[in-house]
This record gives structure tokens, sequence and C-alpha cells, in this order.
């Protein structure tokens, strides 16, 4: 009897926790698309209002398409297994510019959307971190 007591106390946690991991996958790939789509494509193929604000800030079109290659590549690297904590944590760092660029330059215009957009990405951050240990081995073994 005990057997059974303890399957059944088990199989709501494994419905709770493959529930947790598609719903943080599912998490991933919409910041992924918003990142992709929505953020980088705008700044990469230099539409207007993109132009216009890195023209604001004086960055101009260098500036436009770093910021959009930079947020492709966090945006491909949240889908990649092993880049996943990464990505996040350095899409949350690029929004925390962001946000410092609405308040200075735009005068807080937009400047809840990055602050919106770090709290999932730095909850993937956190919740992948296990496979940064496995990135820093295949890295330090790259480098032997």
């Amino acid at each position: 009897m005990s057997g059974n007591t303890a399957s059944a106390v088990a199989e709501p946690t494994r419905g709770r926790g493959r529930f947790a991991r598609v719903a943080l996958r599912a998490l991933q790939v919409f910041l992924a698309l918003f990142f992709g789509i929505a953020s980088a494509v705008p700044k990469l193929i230099a539409h207007s209002s993109a132009v216009e604000s890195f023209d604001e800030l004086g960055w101009g079109s260098a500036g436009m398409y770093a910021i959009g290659a930079l947020e492709l590549a966090g945006a491909v690297a949240l889908l990649v297994p092993l880049l996943q904590s990464v990505a996040a944590t350095a899409l949350s760092a690029l929004m925390v510019g962001a946000f410092v660029v609405q308040v200075t330059v735009f005068d807080g215009e937009y400047a809840a959307t990055p602050l919106l957009l770090i709290l999932p990405l730095a909850l993937i951050a956190w919740a992948r971190r296990g496979h940064n240990a496995d990135l820093i081995r295949i890295l330090s073994l790259s480098r032997r």
C-alpha cells in the first residue's frame, strides 16, 4: 500500500513539473519571436520608426544595426538549450540599457516595456542556469 501512496503522490508532482517545463519553453518561444520579429527586424530592415529613434539618439544606422543584430542573436540563442540562460541574461542587460535610454532620452514614454521584459527573461535565466555549467565545460575543453 505504501508503494501506491508514493506513486500517487509522485504523479501530480511530475504533472506540475511537466507543465512548468512546457510553460517555460512557451515563454522562451514567445520572447524569441518578440525579440526576433517585433524588435530586431524593424532595425535590421531600417524601418522608418527605428531609423528615426536611432537618429534622435545620435547613434545612427550603425547603432541601429548593432542593437538589431544583438536582439536577433539573443532571440535565436533563447531557443538553443545550451545558450538559453546566457541569452536571457544578455537580453536582460540589453533591456536595462533600453530602459535607461527610454527614461533619459525619450522622457520615459515606453520605459515600462523593457522593465516588463526583464522579469520573464530573469525567470528564464534562473530556470535554465543548469546549462551554464555545461557551456563553461564545453568552452574550457575547446581552449585546450
